[in-house]
């Protein structure tokens, strides 16, 4: 079986799909993935990814604000604790620090994330990490603010081996979206060789970010299949041993995805 660690099934693009997600859902579990984790990115999406997880007994969920909607509202440790109380959430997230597309935010990013990291170990689940150009930034917070024991993941993985060490060695995993495919991406490719197998995972990050070959299509969760088999054969495995030890990786990081 196959986890895709990081979807946003409330915005997947169902044109090709009479509108349907349950035939989405259908594809990618035919192609052996057998759990969904629908990351929510703002107070306004919370009760869709909600309702998604309650409607279907493969997909779980995630509450946050990611860090490029923090102009839509922020949530404090309180808000966000009532918030993980909610059927379904595993993790909350999607937060952290992106100065690439914002820099004037960068304060209420930090301040959002600190929120997020205090919240998660009060509660004692992990946070799903959205890190782009803010690496020092990014480790001193969770090194400062966050949990060993529940600790979280850093997705969609573009930065350094450097940065993800550091991030390694703060109990966090890994995971790596089609990102890993693209042509330009063999720095990103080293990462995935050097990241201990027991602390991967694979994601789509759908709709957006489809693996080779299908670049530049709207993305779907059948398509980590792809992520996973390109990452196998990076990685000298089988797929069958990548999907197992990722979906292990998945259920020991998300415990209440069980």
């Amino acid at each position: 079986m196959l986890v895709d660690s990081h979807c946003h099934l409330d915005r997947l693009k169902l044109d090709q799909f009479d509108g349907d997600l349950s035939r989405v859902l259908e594809l990618a579990r035919e192609r052996g993935v057998g759990k969904f984790l629908c990351v929510g990115i703002s107070l306004d999406n919370v009760d869709s990814v909600v309702a998604l997880a309650a409607e279907y007994d493969d997909v779980v969920c995630s509450v946050g604000v990611h860090p490029l909607d923090v102009d839509s509202g922020l949530a404090d440790v309180d808000k966000l604790k009532m918030l993980a109380a909610k059927p379904n959430v595993v993790a909350l997230g999607e937060t952290g620090l992106d100065y690439y597309y914002s820099t004037e935010t960068r304060e209420v990013q930090q301040q959002s994330f600190i929120a997020h990291l205090q919240a998660a170990e009060q509660v004692g689940l992990p946070v799903i990490v959205h890190t782009r150009d803010a690496r020092e930034d990014t480790i001193d917070l969770i090194r400062d603010h966050g949990s060993r024991e529940h600790a979280g993941v850093l997705h969609c993985f573009t930065e350094s081996w450097e940065m993800a060490k550091a991030a390694l060695d703060l109990n966090y995993c890994i995971s790596l979206s089609g990102i890993v495919t693209f042509k330009n991406a063999e720095a990103l490719r080293e990462v995935a060789r050097q990241v201990p197998l027991d602390r991967l995972l694979v994601e789509t990050d759908s709709p957006y970010l489809a693996p080779v070959p299908y670049r530049g299509k709207p993305n779907i969760p059948a398509y980590v299949r792809e992520v996973a088999e390109f990452i196998a054969d990076l990685r000298g495995v089988t797929y069958e041993e990548l999907a197992e030890r990722t979906t292990e990786n998945f259920y020991r990081l998300f415990p209440r995805a069980v």
